[in-house]
């Protein structure tokens, strides 16, 4: 069981994915008993540890097995091929309608993750085993997800940006279309797209 220096950093000054890092007020100090319980499980499930998306993540042989998060109202651990997994407690979330390979458990307390902690180390258990089976997970194609109105509209009027969008990777078309459609309302659609025109011209995806 060997710990990561970069992830002894991660509970010391926290993820650094908002403007929060290196703050008392950063989420991973609000959950920092909770996230540190899910490390030690996972280390003891014998992962490699590493920080990755500036976060904890477990892995073996080099393929992600699990991450653990932490966010406003919870802290989380995330089993990378969710989907594949029985889940016998009912206990897993998906992270989104539009998503197709991960799955969570939320906690709100230390004493949730010292009652599932052998269940934890099951799903663990389970979530290795899956990945070195080889078993893949069929991703969406961006044909699969809707183009929002407003968006084809855009497309009509400014010939270069479409032109642009298709330029871009299949993942960064996929996390722009997801982004667009989460909103409900159109006027929100339409400052998303307005607000990452200049990224798109510039071949970036979401958060780069």
């Amino acid at each position: 069981m060997q710990t990561s220096p970069l992830v002894d950093l991660f509970f010391i000054d926290g993820c650094g994915r908002c403007k929060l890092y290196k703050t008392a007020a950063c989420k991973v100090h609000t959950w920092k008993l909770e996230l540190q319980a899910l490390r030690q499980i996972a280390l003891n499930s014998g992962l490699t540890e590493e920080l990755k998306w500036k976060q904890p993540c477990y892995t073996i042989n080099g393929k992600n097995i699990i991450i653990i998060s932490a966010f406003k109202e919870s802290c989380i651990i995330g089993f990378m091929k969710g989907v594949l997994m029985k889940d016998t407690e009912r206990i897993l979330e998906m992270p989104g309608e539009n998503s197709n390979s991960s799955k969570f458990i939320r906690f709100k307390n230390i004493d949730r993750i010292i009652e599932l902690e052998n269940t934890i180390t099951e799903y663990i258990k389970e979530a290795i085993e899956i990945e070195q089976s080889g078993v893949k997970i069929i991703s969406k194609k961006v044909e699969d997800y809707p183009i929002p109105e407003e968006l084809n509209q855009e497309f009509k009027s400014d010939i270069a940006f479409k032109n642009a969008f298709y330029s871009l990777t299949p993942g960064r078309q996929k996390a722009y279309l997801i982004y667009y459609s989460s909103a409900k309302q159109s006027d929100t659609k339409i400052s998303r797209i307005q607000k990452t025109k200049e990224a798109i011209f510039n071949g970036k995806g979401m958060n780069e």
